[in-house]
C-alpha cells in the first residue's frame, strides 16, 4: 500500500526528490481547512497513482526556509519533481477537488514519460 512520507529535514526531502522517479511533494499544514478536505481521499488516490509515482509530504510551517525556495505560497500545492528538477505544479486558489488532482497526477505521469522518451 502506497503512502505518503511526511518530510521532516530540507536534506530528506532533496534526496527524495532526486529520484528518476516522478516524487509529488505536497505542502500543507495543520491548520489549513483546504487540506484537511482532501485528507479523506487522498489514501485511494496515493493507491491509484503509487506505482508511478512517490508521495511526500511537507508541512510549511515547519520547513519555512524550503517553501520559501519553491516559492510555495498557497496551500496545499502539489509540485513534481523528477532528478531534483520541478516538472509541474498544481496550486490554485480554488479548493481541489479528487478529480482535479488525480488529473495532475495523470499530467505528472504524460510530463515524466516524454522526459524519459
Amino acid at each position: 500500500m502506497a503512502q505518503m512520507e511526511q518530510i521532516k529535514t530540507e536534506q530528506t526531502f532533496h534526496d527524495k526528490v532526486n529520484g528518476a522517479q516522478p516524487t509529488v511533494a505536497v505542502f500543507k499544514t495543520t491548520w489549513c481547512k483546504d487540506c484537511h478536505y482532501i485528507d479523506p481521499f487522498m489514501p485511494d488516490v496515493i493507491n491509484k497513482y503509487g506505482d508511478r509515482m512517490d508521495f511526500i509530504h511537507i508541512d510549511r510551517d515547519e520547513l519555512p526556509e524550503l517553501c520559501e525556495q519553491y516559492n510555495v505560497l498557497g496551500i496545499p500545492s502539489f509540485i513534481a519533481f523528477v532528478n531534483g528538477q520541478e516538472t509541474i505544479r498544481f496550486v490554485s486558489k480554488l479548493r481541489k477537488t479528487r478529480e482535479e488532482i488525480e488529473e495532475f497526477f495523470d499530467r505528472v505521469v504524460a510530463v515524466s514519460e516524454a522526459a524519459a522518451k
